[in-house]
């Protein structure tokens, strides 16, 4: 007994020394203010507490030497002290605000998202394709909004003062060189790609990624679906022609095919063209697509393919000609791009991806031929590493190879041959840095050097955020970006240069349960813009890079689909102030192609009683400058006012089978977009002119479509 207890009171003695290191100290946030609720343990142990309303934590432990004391709470980033045990026992720990993804601030100056899985999207997929006026195709519906001009002799993009050339497509991050059917003089075209096998676009309308190049203006980038959710059947029976499209998948493996026979001769022998113009054979087309993807347990591998055949011969008026000058055209062109993803375990992602494309024209003009050729290829490799939630940083590199050969051979047998070959190098390198969830810095460049002009630039691109509010931000952007000449004048002449704008954007933007506001103000310079002496570009022109000049403007959109149920509403506005001194311009002066106003409203409503879709937008444009020869001033006098009211229904016959009716311009407005003037004079010293309208004022549209799947549900209200 006398020998116990010693003993106790040395274990007593032991345990208390055990328990003798304290462990506290306080929690803040960056600027000192407490955080309660906060975990602060010991790693590996059970020793813990919780900071209170102060802060302040305590707590006993018994281990020793060096540990790792970890303070968490959602919200915030983890935060470590590594050290002696015996020192933690008067901490400052200030945590870090982590980011948060979802609700943290985003870099949206000039750019439109249109994608169910983007929370800035202010389109989704279906709102591409169910513009009433659009007809299915996207470029249309992008017409709709802020930013873009309506040119309907045209249909292509026309992005802030920008001709339709300076925009850019891309598929899955690979170059699209030919992105739009070809067509007839003042017959507008559309996009060779059917949303069938889209998941979603950006459509940037300034400012964008280092990652893109060889756009004065904007890029349109568009992504093939990742993975079908199912497999089905869609047939499609239409006034001017048919479609079928299915998809087939074998577990991790799919395939998707869409093709399309348009033909319009029964709806010109129905409607025929009586505005200037005469179809001889109306546009015939065949068109296929075709994406195949494997998908592995950290990789995606995707092809995707596009072919697209299309004859015309027409006969359009000219001032110049008694009579009717024909025009015929055979247009093929084949696309096709592949592209690689991998995700490492360490948070590197790497993207390998080529494009290939061949497009062949043989155009008869009067009685002089033209066989014209271009075969372009894009590779690029590329990776991203996310270093932390508040860091990423991606580079890459890619070669653009473009051969272009045009022989013309005229009635009398004269022949020129004209051609270029270019090999475009290009490396980029971006990061995106957040702050805070309130604030984030975009910071990139590009470098390119084309081996037909023989020189190199380098693009810095700068994009800044700030959330204002917890539903609101502001953004700044800023970029130079370089393209070189088009083909209709580099066939001529390759001793050019490249040309050159630079883009400042300010960009307000609130979102809000089903409400979306943006307010974007921009100004872009121009430089080294590409001009020649003669009307078109020709073999014997004198071409230099003196053109120059602007465009600033103001861009509003507000969307709303909760207010009044089952109605889904949108407004843009865009008002333009640009002029250019290019091509053949005398002087400064505003193109054509830009209207000081344009102005879109698009409404969808549900029916449910009628089972049905009702669609009605209606567009206008202020009046389009154009030059009169009769006058001393340049540009001077403007079109009337542009105007098209165009509605569309699509009615439910079951769940799978629906019949769509659309009128594009119902209540007929004769829009005009330019003068041709007589090339000399008449008797009383005065040009003779006439108006380029549409070959018809208004379109009609009748189909059926008939969805197969394997849920029963499935319906093709998303591609109408």
């Amino acid at each position: 007994m006398k020998h116990l207890l010693p003993t106790l009171l040395l274990l007593f003695s032991s345990l208390l020394g055990l328990a003798q290191n304290q462990i506290a100290g306080q929690v803040t946030d960056k600027s000192g203010n407490p955080i309660s609720g906060a975990n602060v343990y010991l790693e590996g142990t059970y020793d813990g507490a919780s900071t209170d309303v102060d802060g302040n934590f305590h707590f006993e432990t018994t281990e020793k030497g060096d540990q790792t004391l970890v303070v968490s709470i959602l919200g915030y980033e983890t935060h470590y002290e590594m050290g002696n045990v015996s020192y933690f026992s008067n901490l400052k720990i200030k945590l870090t605000e982590a980011i948060n993804t979802l609700t943290g601030v985003t870099l949206t100056a000039g750019t439109f998202e249109a994608g169910d899985n983007s929370k800035v999207s202010v389109l989704k997929p279906l709102d591409i394709v169910t513009t009433a006026g659009a007809a299915g195709d996207f470029v249309a519906a992008l017409q709709t909004l802020p930013g873009t001009t309506t040119v309907n002799e045209d249909g292509r993009l026309f992005v802030r003062g920008g001709q339709a050339g300076e925009t850019q497509v891309f598929i899955d991050g690979l170059r699209v060189f030919q992105p739009f059917n070809a067509t007839a003089n003042n017959i507008p075209t559309r996009g060779r790609f059917s949303p069938f096998l889209f998941k979603g676009i950006t459509f940037s309308t300034g400012g964008y990624s280092a990652e893109y190049g060889q756009a004065l203006s904007s890029v349109l980038l568009l992504n093939t679906t990742d993975v079908p959710d199912q497999e089905k059947t869609d047939i499609q029976v239409m006034s001017v022609g048919g479609g079928l499209g299915h998809t087939e998948i074998w577990n991790n493996t799919s395939l998707s095919i869409n093709t399309q026979y348009i033909n319009l001769s029964p709806y010109e022998a129905l409607i025929p063209s009586t505005q200037g113009s005469q179809w001889n054979n109306p546009y015939e087309s065949f068109a296929g697509e075709g994406v195949f993807r494997i998908k592995g347990n950290k990789s995606m591998f995707k092809a995707y393919t596009g072919f697209n055949r299309a004859t015309l011969d027409i006969s359009q008026e000219d001032i110049n000609f008694d009579d009717s000058v024909r025009f015929r055209l055979t247009n093929e062109n084949l696309y096709f791009n592949t592209s690689y993803k991998y995700f490492t375990d360490t948070n590197w992602t790497l993207f390998a991806g080529a494009s290939i494309s061949r497009d062949n024209n043989k155009i008869g003009l009067l009685d002089d031929v033209i066989d014209a050729r271009e075969v372009a290829g894009h590779l690029k490799v590329k990776t991203k590493k996310g270093f932390s939630s508040r860091f990423n940083l991606s580079v890459g590199a890619e070669v653009f190879q473009t051969d272009y050969e045009e022989t013309y051979l005229a009635q009398d047998g004269f022949t020129f041959n004209s051609n270029f070959d270019d090999t475009l190098f290009a490396g980029f390198a971006e990061s995106d840095i957040f702050f805070s969830n309130d604030f984030a810095l975009k910071v990139g460049a590009r470098m390119e050097h084309t081996s037909i002009l023989d020189k190199f630039t380098v693009s810095p691109r700068l994009s800044l955020a700030y959330k204002s509010g917890e539903k609101a931000q502001f953004s700044l952007a800023y970029g130079d970006f370089y393209q070189n000449p088009l083909a209709e004048v580099l066939k001529f002449d390759q001793e050019l240069g490249y040309e050159k704008t630079s883009h400042y954007i300010l960009n307000y933007q609130y979102l809000n349960n089903g409400r979306t506001f943006r307010a974007e103000a921009y100004y872009k310079d121009y430089d080294d813009l590409v001009k020649f002496d003669t009307e078109m570009p020709q073999f014997n022109s004198v071409y230099s890079n003196l053109g120059s000049g602007y465009a600033t403007g103001i861009d509003i959109f507000w969307r709303d689909n909760k207010s009044v149920a089952n109605l889904d509403y949108w407004v843009s506005y865009s008002y333009l102030n640009t002029e250019r001194e290019y091509r053949n311009f005398t002087e400064a002066a505003t193109p054509n192609f830009a209207p000081a106003h344009s102005f879109s409203l698009v409404t969808k409503y549900w029916v449910e009683d009628w089972r049905s879709q009702v669609g009605v937008s209606y567009s206008f444009g202020s009046g389009r400058p154009y030059d009169n020869p009769n006058t001393a001033a340049f540009m001077a006098e403007k079109t009337k006012s542009f105007n098209n009211l165009s509605v569309n229904w699509a009615y439910l016959i079951d769940q799978q089978k629906i019949l769509y009716f659309s009128v594009n311009n119902v209540l007929g407005f004769n829009n005009v977009s330019n003068y041709q003037y007589a090339n000399a004079p008449n008797a009383n010293s005065v040009f003779d002119r006439r108006a380029i309208t549409p070959p018809a004022d208004s379109f009609f549209f009748v189909g059926f479509f008939w969805t197969i799947s394997t849920d029963s549900k499935s319906n093709q209200l998303d591609n109408l």
